[in-house]
């Protein structure tokens, strides 16, 4: 039988995420994000579910980087679960996902005020018009079934 353990996730981090060096010398940082459910029960307050997430080597660092409480962030990768034993003695039971990839989800004019005619860098007169599509350089345009190569 198959299996497929893969999630995506849209949410905002609940912390500030702190990296973390594995006595190995890893990098790891363990962080919550909240997702917003779609429906809220008898209320009108939006409520959220609050997951943990684990990322490691360079997604720990580039979260760690550029992520702060507050941010929108994207997470894919896939539930795991895990049990250990305490220091009291109990035996505890964690689920959390292990993120393969993490990625902005609001553009940086979004969070940053953009200077008058720049695009990510670009001047005006090198960005295409919006709904102009970019001609690919290895596109001949022919203009009659005469001209067709075969």
């Amino acid at each position: 039988m198959a299996s497929l353990n893969k999630v995506i996730l849209i949410g905002n981090l609940v912390a500030d995420p702190e990296l973390k060096k594995t006595p190995n010398g890893v990098s790891v940082t363990s962080f919550r994000i909240a997702v917003g459910r779609r429906f809220a029960k008898d209320s009108d307050a939006q409520q959220a579910d609050f997951i943990d997430i684990v990322a490691w080597r360079s997604t720990a660092e580039f979260v760690t980087q550029y992520f702060t409480k507050g941010k929108p962030i994207l997470v894919c990768g896939a539930i795991q679960s895990r049990t250990w034993t305490d220091q009291n003695g109990q035996k505890r039971y964690s689920v959390e996902v292990v993120a393969d990839e993490v990625s902005f989800v609001e553009r940086k004019t979004d969070s940053a005020p953009r200077q008058a005619g720049t695009f990510y860098g670009e001047p005006p007169a090198a960005r295409p018009a919006q709904g102009v599509p970019v001609p690919d350089a290895s596109f001949v345009e022919v203009s009659a079934d005469e001209d067709l190569p075969f």
